[in-house]
Formats: structure tokens, C-alpha cells, sequence
């Protein structure tokens, strides 16, 4: 039920994008500016300020980190099994495609704020060490979408703010220094937006005949990433012996819905949008009750 709770608000946000959908003075052009506000400024805000906020060490690094890249992987293979069921246009398949590895951060630090200290530390080192990987794995897909070379993908890659943001925040963590307060405060206000508007926006390009019909492809992805992704991690954790506080860190990383930010790069790289900000509203909706489940499971 907490967990529930704690969903809760996307829901609603993604209803008012809804309602909001026709409203005088947006339309389709003032919703891809908000779009691109929220790639270039808000989300690097938010990516950089949870990074530098973590404190990672060596063995952190090994085993979560790992762990969450080979998470990631998985999703990424098992997708890709199912191509032939997905949109004819390549570009239109990978803004899909990277729904089933990508994860709510937001939901990901909600998810654990009742649970103990260790496992809130840890996430927030999942979260660091997985963002860049899953901004890279994503860009490369949606680039090779856009027939770019590959001198061209990889100049996108590097040029990506989320991924600087994400190198950024790491470095700063590891570096032992910190700004000011005054100064960190500026990054942290810009993130407090990034979820809200995102939600938004995602609601504005909602399709509800499309939400109404869950098709095989759709399907397929939710059920990767909210039953498939947990269930064999928790599998494979326990069979190498994991702690506790790493089998839970990774198992509820697993199960988290997929991420708002993906609606923002699947704009931005031109795929079908609309789409994409369906299936992640179907992941959040179904993670309202996969996610529970899986933290009972966890004891």
C-alpha cells in the first residue's frame, strides 16, 4: 500500500497532462519545448545531483554496479528477441526498445526511503553507475534509428547531457569535494521540476484508445521489465549468495517501472512519442502492483 501511495502522484500528474492536452497556448509545439527543456536542463540536473549526492567505494562499485549493468543487459536482449512484433521503422522500435532497461530513479529512491540505510545508500549507487549506461545504450539505439555513422553516434553519446551529468556527478562524488550549499542548491531546485513536468508532458501525448489496448509488443516489454528482469535477478542473487541488503538493492532496481526520461529522448531523436509515453504510463500503472509484490517477496 505504501508503495501504492508513493505512485500515486505520477498517476495523477500523468491525468492532468491529460487534461491538459488541449489547452490554449501549448498544443504540440509547447509541449516539445517542455520536452526539450527537460533533456537539456531539468533531467541533467537531476542525474548530476543524485550522482554527486552518493558515496560509492570499491566494492559498492563491483557489485552493485555490475550487477545493475547486467540487469540492464538482459533487458536489453530479451527485447530485442521480440523485433519482429515491434514497429516496422527501426527509429519507432528503439524508442520502445529502451523501455525494457530503463528505470525510474525517482521511484527508485521512494521505493527504499522506508527501508534500512544500507539499501538507500546502495540505490543511490545503482543509480549512479546505471544512468550512464543505460543514456549510452539508449543513444546508441535511437542514433542508429537516425542512420547516424559511427563517429556520429558516439559524438551523441559524449555530447548527451544526461551522460555528462552522470560523469559529472560521479567524479565530483569521488573526488571528495563539494561546492557550497548555495551553489549545490541551484542543481537540486532544477531536479525538484524535472519529475512534474515530465509526467506532464507524458500525459499530453497519451493516446487512451492506444493505453486501452495493451498489443503483444507492449506486452512483452512490461512484462520484461516488471516480472521478468526482478524474478530472474532474485533467482540468480540468491543461487551466488548475495547479502540481503544487495539482493534487495538489485532485485527492487529490477522491478522499477520504466523511466519518464525515456518519453524526453524518444522526442527529441524524432521516434513515435506517443508510443513510448504509453508505455510508460502501462509500466507505471502496472508497477502499482508488481513493485508491492516484489518487496513482500523480499521480506
Amino acid at each position: 500500500m505504501d508503495v501504492f501511495l508513493a505512485l500515486l502522484p505520477d498517476l495523477l500528474l500523468i491525468l492532468i497532462g491529460v487534461l491538459l492536452r488541449n489547452v490554449s497556448g501549448l498544443g504540440e509545439a509547447g509541449w516539445k519545448a517542455i520536452d526539450t527543456l527537460n533533456f537539456r536542463v531539468l533531467f541533467p540536473a537531476l542525474i548530476f545531483f543524485a550522482a554527486s549526492g552518493a558515496i560509492f567505494t570499491l566494492h559498492d562499485l563491483t557489485a552493485i554496479g555490475l550487477g545493475v549493468w547486467l540487469i540492464m543487459a538482459l533487458g536489453c536482449g530479451l527485447a530485442w528477441l521480440f523485433r519482429p512484433f515491434g514497429p516496422q521503422r527501426f527509429l519507432d522500435f528503439a524508442g520502445l526498445w529502451q523501455t525494457a532497461w530503463r528505470f525510474n530513479s525517482a521511484i527508485a529512491l521512494v521505493a527504499t526511503n522506508a527501508l534500512s540505510a544500507e539499501i538507500r545508500s546502495m540505490m543511490a549507487v545503482a543509480i549512479g553507475t546505471a544512468v550512464p549506461v543505460a543514456n549510452i545504450m539508449a543513444i546508441s539505439a535511437l542514433s542508429r534509428g537516425n542512420a547516424l555513422s559511427l563517429a556520429q553516434t558516439v559524438k551523441q553519446v559524449l555530447s548527451n547531457p544526461f551522460f555528462l551529468a552522470s560523469i559529472g556527478g560521479i567524479l565530483l562524488s569521488s573526488s571528495g569535494l563539494m561546492p557550497p550549499p548555495q551553489i549545490m542548491e541551484v542543481p537540486q531546485r532544477l531536479a525538484e521540476a524535472a519529475i512534474p513536468l515530465a509526467l506532464l508532458s507524458i500525459g499530453a501525448s497519451l493516446d487512451g484508445r492506444a493505453l486501452a489496448r495493451m498489443n503483444l509488443f507492449l506486452g512483452v516489454l512490461n512484462g520484461i521489465k516488471l516480472l521478468a528482469l526482478p524474478g530472474i535477478t532474485l533467482i540468480v542473487a540468491r543461487l551466488a549468495g548475495l547479502p540481503a541488503a544487495q539482493t534487495s538493492t538489485l532485485v527492487i532496481f529490477a522491478a522499477l517501472p520504466t523511466a519518464s526520461a525515456a518519453h524526453i529522448l524518444a522526442s527529441v531523436f524524432g521516434a513515435d512519442r506517443a508510443a513510448v509515453a504509453t508505455m510508460i504510463a502501462q509500466s507505471t500503472l502496472l508497477g502499482c502492483i508488481t513493485l508491492p509484490l516484489w518487496l513482500a517477496l523480499l521480506g
